[in-house]
C-alpha cells in the first residue's frame, strides 16, 4: 500500500518511509492511497481472537511493507510482557445496557496514548532498517498532557532515536507534569513551554518544515521524526481498539453480528475520533460518531456549522489534554471527505494559517453532518457527571472521560437513539486526582493535601487501586524542570541534539 500526502498526492511512499519521516514535506499528513476493508467474515473471525491476533490482522492490512513476523513482534513486544495491569489492554466495562466504557488506560502512563506510543517505537526502529538509515531519529513531541509521557516512556533508551518533548508549562495536571519531568532515561528531554498546547504544536510542525533546521540537523547525523497523532504510526494502532471494541460487544451478546453501534469520543486534536472513523470505513458498522469537546468547543462549532475559526478565546479547563484550538487531525478526514482534493486541503489550511478560519463547502458539511454528531461540556457540568457516574453506577471516571458521557447523554436526550454505544475512556482518574476528588465532594478534606495523599484519598473514596507507575513518582528526581519561550523550541532542540 502506497500513502500520500494530504497537500500532495504526487507524492508517495511505502507505510516504513511514512513512519520515519511523521510529516511530508510540505506540511501534509500522510494517508493510505485507499482504506482496506474488513468483511463480515473478517469479523467473526476477529470475535475469537485476542487483542495481539486483532492488532496484527489490523495492521497488515495498512503496513503492507512490513511481513506479519514483524508486526507480530511489534504487537507482542507493546501488548505483551505485562505493560497492561489488565487480562487485555482495551477492556470495556458495561455500565448498563447499551452503554459501554472502553479503559484504555491501563497501560505504563495510565493514558490512552500508550496504546499506540508502547507500539511506535517498534515500528520506528524496523523502519529506520527498511529505509537503510543509517542517522539518529529525533522525535519531536508536542503534548497537551498524556502524548508526552507515553511517547517518554515509550522511546526511552530505544537504540538510534532521542526524544523531545515540549508540553504547555500551565496547562497539564500536577501528576502529569510530574510523570514527564522525572522521565529516566539517557535519550530523552523534556521542556515546558510559556503558551499553549497550539503554541507547541505549531512550534514543532514549523521546525519540520524548517529547511535550513534540518540540513543542519543532517549535519549533526540526525534526522526528524514525530510521535504526534500526525505521525500514521501513531494513528493506525488507534483504529485496532474501535475493531476490538466491536467484537467483544458482538461476543457478550449486546449486538449481533452486522448491528450497528455508536461511538462518543472526548477528543482536542481529532485523532482519536479519526480513528474511529477509519474503523467504520473499513467496515466497523457504526451509527454516528459522537464528538465530544470541552469548553474550548471549536470541534463542536465545526461540526455544526462547517466552519473552523479558531479567532476565540483559549480555555484552560479540568480536562487540559483536549484544551486545543488546532485540531491537526481533522486535516486528515477533510482530505477524505473531499475525494483527497489535495488543492481544496491546501486552501483551507492556509486559511487556517493566515486567517485562523475556513469554512467548508455545503457538501463536506452535509457529510460531517451525516457522519458526525457534536456536543461540548464545561467544567461544572463535567464534575456533575463524574458525581452522578459515581453515585448511579458506582463507577469513578477522570474528566475527559466525563466529558464524553456527559455529551453521550446529551445526544441520547436530544435524538432519541438507543443505538448500543462505546465511550471512549481516555486517561485514569489518578491522573486528574484533584479535580476528580473536588467533583467528588472532597475538597475539604483534599485541602493542603500533596500529591500522593490525594492518590491516598482518592484510591479510598473510588475502591480503586493506585496505578504502581504513580506510586512510584514519590520521590523521584525532576530533572526536567526548564521552561522556553514558544519562539525558542528551535534553540532547545538544536542544543539537545549537540549533547
Amino acid at each position: 500500500m502506497q500513502y500520500i500526502s494530504t497537500r500532495n498526492t504526487e507524492l508517495r511512499v511505502k507505510s516504513a518511509a511514512a513512519i520515519k519521516k511523521g510529516l511530508s514535506e510540505e506540511g501534509g499528513l500522510f494517508v493510505p492511497e485507499e482504506i482496506p476493508v474488513i468483511s463480515e467474515a473478517d469479523l467473526n473471525k476477529l470475535v475469537k481472537m485476542n487483542y495481539t491476533e486483532r492488532a496484527v490482522f489490523v495492521l497488515k492490512k495498512y503496513l503492507t511493507d512490513y511481513l506479519v513476523k514483524e508486526l507480530r513482534e511489534c504487537a507482542e513486544n507493546a501488548y505483551g510482557g505485562g505493560k497492561f495491569d489488565t487480562e487485555t489492554p482495551a477492556p470495556l466495562v458495561n455500565l448498563e445496557d447499551g452503554m459501554n466504557v472502553l479503559e484504555l488506560w491501563h497501560g505504563p502512563t495510565c493514558a490512552f496514548k500508550d496504546m499506540a506510543l508502547q507500539i511506535l517505537p517498534h515500528f520506528l526502529t524496523k523502519a529506520m532498517k527498511k529505509t537503510g538509515e543509517d542517522k539518529t531519529v529525533v522525535i519531536l513531541v508536542a503534548t497537551s498532557g498524556d502524548t508526552g509521557k507515553a511517547a517518554l516512556e515509550g522511546f526511552r533508551d530505544v537504540d538510534g532515536t532521542k526524544i523531545i518533548v515540549f508540553y504547555p508549562s500551565e496547562g497539564v495536571s500536577d501528576i502529569q507534569k510530574l510523570q514527564m519531568i522525572t522521565q529516566q532515561g539517557k535519550n530523552v528531554c523534556v521542556s515546558g513551554i510559556a503558551g499553549n498546547f497550539d503554541d507547541a504544536q505549531s512550534g514543532v510542525k514549523a521546525i519540520f518544515t524548517d529547511d535550513a533546521a534540518n540540513a543542519e540537523f543532517l549535519k549533526n547525523g540526525c534526522v526528524m521524526s514525530s510521535a504526534n497523532s500526525i505521525n500514521w504510526g501513531r494513528l493506525v494502532p488507534q483504529i485496532v481498539y474501535y475493531v476490538s471494541a466491536y467484537c467483544d460487544m458482538v461476543a457478550s451478546g449486546q449486538v449481533e453480528m452486522g448491528g450497528k453501534i455508536n461511538i462518543c469520543v472526548p477528543t482536542g486534536n481529532f485523532g482519536n475520533i479519526l480513528a474511529a472513523y477509519y474503523a467504520m470505513k473499513m467496515g466497523i458498522p457504526v451509527n454516528k460518531l459522537i464528538c465530544a469537546s470541552n469548553k474550548n468547543n471549536i470541534l463542536t462549532d465545526f461540526i455544526n456549522t462547517g466552519e473552523y475559526n479558531r479567532n476565540r478565546e483559549f480555555h484552560t479547563t479540568i480536562s487540559p489534554s483536549m484544551d486545543i484550538l488546532i485540531s491537526s487531525n481533522l486535516e486528515r478526514l477533510l482530505f477524505d471527505l473531499a475525494s483527497n482534493d489535495a488543492k481544496k486541503v491546501n486552501k483551507w489550511m492556509s486559511d487556517l494559517k493566515e486567517k485562523g478560519e475556513y469554512t467548508v463547502s455545503a457538501d463536506i458539511k452535509k457529510k460531517l453532518s451525516k457522519l458526525f454528531w457534536a456536543g461540548c461540556c464545561d467544567d461544572y457540568f463535567t464534575k456533575e457527571c463524574i458525581y452522578k457516574t459515581k453515585q448511579k453506577y458506582g463507577y469513578t471516571i477522570d474528566t475527559h472521560t466525563a466529558v464524553a458521557v456527559d455529551v453521550y447523554n446529551q445526544y441520547k436526550t436530544e435524538t432519541g437513539d438507543q443505538t448500543p454505544a462505546v465511550i471512549v475512556s481516555t486517561a485514569s482518574p489518578f491522573k486528574f486526582n484533584q479535580s476528580v476528588l473536588s467533583a467528588l465532594g472532597k475538597d475539604n478534606e483534599a485541602k493542603g493535601m500533596d500529591d500522593f495523599e490525594l492518590l491516598d484519598l482518592l484510591s479510598n473514596v473510588s475502591e480503586m487501586q493506585i496505578p504502581e507507575s504513580l506510586k512510584k513518582l514519590k520521590g523521584a528526581e525532576k530533572r526536567f524542570e526548564g521552561v522556553c519561550g514558544k519562539d525558542e523550541l528551535l534553540d532547545t532542540v538544536s542544543k539537545f541534539i549537540r549533547k
